[in-house]
């Protein structure tokens, strides 16, 4: 069981690997029988606090192979943990659910770990390094990013920073979608925007082209390069060129916008160079797939209920996707003979386990929900069911000025861009705000509100927990000008004893949670725990403060009382500490003053 314990700074694995010790001493007494299944015990937190700091399912679980009562194997557990020197008391509830109720030393003991690992504490090696491939944003190079894009960037890479974290080998990468219809309306709206660019009037932007004035800067550089050449050559020559020109500076562009939110990526992949590289790759991985049985032409039966957008009354190439938990066979090649964009999709994911990844994120817009299905099937396909494939959907985002609908941007010509919000309301609030809300809900986000400076303003909340244990620490240093430089010594020297008011031990109980917090945050691939586990750290640390105000026994600093505020300092220590590193996990800044 102890192997379960991958950080030793986590109370619940540790507690876990304590109840697993109990189980083996069972186990050598004949109370357990050898070999017995010890796979679905857990060590949680209980829903009701009043029930204590932890609960364990060990005895209902593994009562029937144990041939006892639940009851009864609880006693025999609980006996044990009685004499555990971190378990203050036990108490057996209903069928027969074990609630623990640790001593302070526990907290005390989590409190000190959090100070003394600083910026590690809660780091782990679950993934024992195992490479995971998350894909985000993906937006097409059609123009600026709107705020839609501005969540799915920012989930996908607080979830790639969680696992890397955790100790997985992560890679970020982007899709380009620069095949397909949507690039050659690119090029032929940049194509009118280099007319323009050389003096003519081209009057509106035709119906289905893009008309933004953000294609300008590219209709000026084609014009400065092939000055009115471009204009006397037909479009099957100067299309490519056009298109080509647009589709780099269109991703300079994301690049930029990405940076304001200090996203990167270490991989951008052409959807383009799938098959127009000296290799077919979507071919090749269509045949591949035909060789084991898993692509065949045949006809699709029709749709019995809601219309499937790609039925066609005609025999076609088909990937048997109903093998492997789809709804039916999808079609990879269309009538007039391109491939459709699942086969490109499919040759895509391909190349992705071929590069060595097993685990496979991708973050989508809510409207391909209907896509999911496929592309697990087919991820099962080609990695023989060896890979897994999570679709993390983003939902919209409603933007909002003090509640009302925010206009369009005359920029983009159809939405307000990502980078419009950013620079009016700063990163950090774009991104822990996005963060603020499950993925697969939506989010409305309220120009207004995130920079107000108040409780219902998550980020300031968050933030100033962080800059008002600065000030603490600045606070203490005139009332102690002989504090060491480094506070994090004063872990050795002080008596940690002294932190026992209910507010104290239960502002260490959220401390100690952490770690636990980001290992099932990492699990689940839903950062948005983080955000909300640090709203409650700050909640709990602004409510102490509160205390201090009406209770100056309670203060952080206590002029007449050396030792209890170097105690303090380390609690205070411990909050900052853990505030700084769940906001860089979510790329958030993590300030020493508010301003």
């Amino acid at each position: 069981m102890t192997d379960f314990l991958m950080v030793a700074h986590n109370i619940f694995a540790e507690m876990f690997a304590r109840v697993g010790a109990v189980s083996d001493e069972l186990i050598a007494t004949g109370v357990l029988p050898a070999g017995i299944d010890l796979s679905r015990v857990t060590v949680e937190p209980p829903r009701d606090q009043a029930h204590g700091d932890m609960a364990t399912n060990v005895a209902m679980v593994l009562a029937k192979d144990s041939g006892k009562k639940p009851r009864e194997l609880a006693d025999a557990y609980a006996t044990k943990l009685r004499a555990d020197d971190l378990v203050d008391k036990v108490e057996i509830a209903g069928p027969g659910f074990i609630n623990l109720t640790l001593k302070p030393a526990a907290w005390i003991n989590a409190l000190r770990q959090a100070v003394q690992l600083d910026s590690e504490f809660g780091r782990s090696d679950a993934g024992r390094d195992a490479p995971v491939n998350v894909e985000y944003v993906s937006a097409n190079p059609t123009g600026p990013m709107h705020v839609g894009h501005g969540r799915g960037a920012v989930f996908g890479d607080a979830l790639a920073n969680l696992l890397d974290f955790t100790g997985f080998k992560v890679t970020r990468e982007y899709y380009v979608n620069d095949a397909g219809a949507q690039v050659d309306v690119l090029a032929r709206s940049a194509y009118l925007r280099y007319r323009e660019a050389l003096g003519e009037d081209v009057g509106a932007m035709p119906e289905g082209l893009y008309p933004g004035e953000y294609l300008k800067p590219v209709g000026a550089v084609l014009a400065a390069e092939f000055g009115a050449g471009l204009t006397k050559q037909p479009e099957n020559e100067w299309l490519p060129i056009v298109r080509a020109k647009a589709i780099d500076m269109m991703m300079a562009m994301v690049r930029a916008d990405l940076a304001a939110l200090n996203i990167t990526h270490e991989v951008f992949y052409s959807e383009r160079s799938l098959v127009h590289d000296k290799v077919d790759r979507v071919a090749t991985t269509i045949e591949w797939l035909r060789e084991r049985g898993h692509v065949y032409e045949g006809r699709l039966p029709p749709p019995k209920g809601a219309p499937i957008e790609d039925w066609e009354d005609r025999e076609q190439t088909l990937f048997r996707s109903t093998a492997f938990g789809d709804d039916v066979d999808r079609p990879l090649k269309k009538s007039d003979g391109p491939y459709t964009y699942f086969a490109s999709d499919i040759a895509y994911h391909a190349d992705k386990i071929g590069r060595g990844f097993r685990t496979l994120i991708d973050v989508w817009g809510a409207d391909h929900g209907g896509y999911i299905k496929r592309m697990k099937a087919a991820v099962a396909a080609l990695s023989d069911g060896k890979g897994e494939l999570d679709v993390k959907l983003v939902q919209l985002v409603k933007l909002l000025r003090a509640g009302a609908p925010v206009k369009m941007s005359k920029r983009a010509g159809e939405f307000v861009t990502l980078r419009e919000v950013v620079d009016e309301v700063g990163r950090d609030a774009v991104r822990f705000m996005m963060l603020f809300r499950k993925n697969d809900a939506v989010l409305d986000f309220d120009l207004a509100k995130v920079i107000e400076q108040s409780r219902d303003n998550p980020v300031f909340y968050v933030q100033y927990g962080h800059a008002r244990g600065q000030s603490v620490f600045r606070n203490a240093r005139e009332a102690f000008p002989d504090l060491p430089a480094d506070l994090t010594n004063l872990v050795e020297t002080a008596n940690l004893d002294r932190l026992s008011d209910p507010a104290e031990l239960a502002l260490m109980r959220q401390i100690a949670l952490y770690p636990r917090v980001i290992e099932a945050a990492s699990a689940a691939h839903e950062p948005h725990r983080i955000a909300f586990y640090l709203f409650d750290l700050a909640s709990e640390f602004h409510a102490l403060w509160t205390l201090g105000n009406a209770s100056p026994h309670l203060r952080f600093i206590i002029h007449n009382d050396r030792q209890m505020t170097l105690a303090r300092l380390v609690l205070v220590k411990g909050v900052v500490t853990v505030l700084a590193s769940g906001l860089a996990l979510l790329g958030v800044g993590a300030p020493n003053e508010m301003r």
